[in-house]
């Protein structure tokens, strides 16, 4: 058993089952056992490959949108320009590197890096760390009263969320508990006091 699942484990035995947003939570950014926390997943000796990673048009493309609503803006000085969970800070270095042919917009840009990941923000230091980027643990931390930009690139794949179910007397909470050697699923008994915003589909 891994030591992030012995720690999960240990958390739900005293403190009973976890919603599905603690769970994931742990799992990803655990400061000492979170999949993010301390390698690098991407690439041939990751899990996974992203778009930026694929082809640097891609981060191209999106600098150059951002030079474009910043002009329609009317070149606000300063503008906010943030990534959500930015990688390795490819995705961003492409797309500051393209939006350099828009005169005055590097200059006005102040880079605002969401990412929790010391592993992560050592990357994007190599990556961007000409722009003088600011790395935030949350995107509430942003500073507020200007013009912003934001981007985000297979961000709210790993985003921990909230899971409910309906049933006949409300909405009930999905959780992660455990029997025996496993994981499982879990309802709350109670339904939620303030149910989500259902979404037609």
């Amino acid at each position: 058993m891994s030591v992030l699942a012995a720690h999960l484990r240990q958390r739900i035995s005293e403190n009973g089952p976890l919603t599905v947003a603690e769970y994931m939570a742990e799992a990803l950014g655990n400061p000492e056992h979170g999949y993010y926390m301390h390698r690098d997943p991407l690439g041939r000796a990751g899990d996974f490959i992203t778009a930026p990673e694929v082809s640097q048009m891609f981060g191209e493309l999106l600098g150059l949108w951002c030079a474009d609503r910043w002009q329609a803006m009317g070149g606000p000085d300063p503008v906010n320009l943030i990534e959500l969970g930015p990688g390795r800070g490819t995705l961003m270095a492409d797309a500051l590197r393209a939006a350099e042919g828009a005169p005055g917009f590097i200059h006005a840009v102040r880079l605002h890096l969401v990412e929790t990941s010391p592993f992560l923000r050592m990357l994007q230091e190599q990556a961007v760390g000409s722009h003088a980027p600011v790395w935030l643990d949350d995107l509430a931390d942003v500073p507020a009263g200007r013009p912003t930009l934001v981007l985000a690139n297979e961000f709210f794949d790993a985003l921990p969320v909230r899971q409910f179910e309906k049933r006949a007397d409300g909405w009930h909470e999905r959780l992660v508990d455990i029997d025996g050697a496993s994981f499982v699923w879990a309802v709350s008994p109670q339904p939620t006091e303030h149910p989500p915003i259902p979404i037609p589909v």
